[in-house]
């Protein structure tokens, strides 16, 4: 009997390492592969996780750090009037003042008609540059679409794969002027990415359309932020160029091929192409020092006790910005299968599950919006209720700060309901889901 423990966990140790292959010198992401169960019951067919995990590795020569290609696109319509528009100018002055020689910015301002004050420069000038900003003057309609199409444009001069093309947008009020719904903007985004071009929104104080700007920034896999007040304004603007200036992948693609008779589900938190046995998926940037995952659910077909099943073959490739070359890691998820129930148990991967819990618990918090955007407060409160206890739960079983912070969120949505704190909270519910789905930097502390 110990020595078939013995074995099981010796056996255990390889399902682990097969994801976990030693990072070549070369490589700026550690890609990490686990499953939520190393171990799954023989006899019966069932689900389980794979998670793709992707680490960046900070390129420690400063000097050689990714040059940035960036577009500043400034809502100047009349609600920026004063504090808000001296704000965003002083963070606009700020992240500037972070740019190297070689980077590339441009300034846009918007109201219903749209002013390149900075065309897409390199950053010499910079008086020249802050004298263009300070001139800006607030007054008029939103024309956001034109707004962003017009940073696009000013982006594209220098678009370039071995530079940061990045639009950081912000936004006080709804885009009334030209396409403004949620779609025709998810739709711009996701034509950006394509490019390469990722938009972060700032939606600043209680008018600005949230659906909108988290449908901009979720398509072209940007960040989004909500700032309630504009004396936080520079302080989120630091943290976007701290991402910003600290991007070493670009062009991730994840291809997860599920082994025989495994079958692809869901792709939590992000858009995917599955196609058979075939998963496709993009991640625009991978940071230093942060983790960006794919999170995977199969259904695994039953099999006997002592039976190892291939679960995938999953296959990453990126552009290096430090070689500049492009770069393909590979690494295979399996499992074995086991009649002890005991042993299931305690080979849990609690990362994985972590992972899995919080995705779940964002789809059943979106569900919570829902509810109540159709006046059904009382049903609403239960889902986020409910919603917590699963959390809470879960955050014991698995050790997991993330899910107790995560707990005690829902419990504060589910008492912020009422009419009169909605259109805050709404807008605060909305920034938190689009974190935690896109994995975004050290989002849960930038609210």
């Amino acid at each position: 009997m110990i020595a078939q423990r013995i074995w099981h966990a010796v056996a255990a140790i390889g399902i682990v390492l097969a994801g976990a292959q030693s990072l070549k010198a070369s490589e700026q992401v550690k890609v990490d592969v686990a499953v939520a169960k190393p171990y799954l019951l023989a006899g019966q067919k069932q689900t389980s996780y794979i998670r793709v995990g992707l680490t960046g590795i900070p390129i420690n020569d400063t000097g050689r750090r990714t040059a940035v290609n960036v577009a500043i696109v400034l809502d100047k319509s009349g609600s920026m009037t004063g504090e808000k528009l001296r704000k965003a100018k002083d963070a606009a002055f700020a992240s500037i003042d972070r740019l190297g020689p070689n980077d590339i910015v441009s300034v846009i301002a918007y109201d219903q008609t749209v002013d390149v004050l900075v065309p897409a420069t390199k950053v010499s000038d910079r008086q020249t540059l802050r004298a263009s900003i300070e001139k800006l003057s607030a007054g008029g309609s939103t024309a956001l679409f034109a707004g962003v199409s017009k940073g696009a444009a000013e982006v594209r001069k220098f678009l370039d794969r071995q530079r940061v093309n990045r639009i950081i947008l912000l936004s006080d009020g709804q885009a009334n002027v030209g396409p403004s719904s949620p779609a025709d903007l998810g739709n711009l985004g996701a034509s950006l990415i394509k490019e390469g071009i990722s938009v972060t929104t700032l939606g600043l104080g209680l008018d600005y359309n949230e659906d909108l700007m988290t449908q901009l920034a979720r398509k072209s896999d940007g960040n989004h932020y909500f700032i309630e007040n504009s004396t936080d304004l520079a302080r989120q603007f630091g943290y976007e160029f701290d991402d910003v200036l600290s991007v070493v992948a670009q062009e991730v693609t994840v291809g997860i091929t599920c082994g025989p008779g495994v079958r692809p589900i869901r792709v939590l938190g992000r858009e995917a192409d599955i196609t058979g046995q075939t998963v496709t998926t993009y991640v625009n940037q991978v940071y230093g020092n942060q983790e960006k995952y794919v999170l995977l659910e199969v259904e695994v077909p039953a099999q006997q006790a002592g039976t190892e099943q291939n679960l995938a073959n999953v296959n990453v490739s990126y552009v290096n910005m430090a070689s500049k070359n492009p770069d393909k890691i590979a690494r295979v998820a399996s499992t074995r299968f086991t009649g002890s129930a005991s042993l299931v148990e305690s080979s849990t991967n609690a990362t994985v599950m972590t992972s899995a819990i919080e995705q779940i618990a964002v789809e059943r918090n979106k569900q919570a919006v829902l509810l109540r955007d159709q006046g059904k407060i009382e049903e609403a409160r239960k889902v986020l209720l409910d919603n917590a206890a699963f959390l809470s739960e879960n955050a014991v079983k698995y050790n997991s700060k993330e899910l107790e912070d995560y707990k005690g969120k829902n419990r504060k949505d589910a008492d912020n309901l009422a009419p009169a704190v909605w259109e805050s909270q709404r807008k605060a519910i909305l920034s938190e889901q689009n974190v935690r789905q896109s994995q975004q930097g050290q989002g849960q502390n930038r609210q």
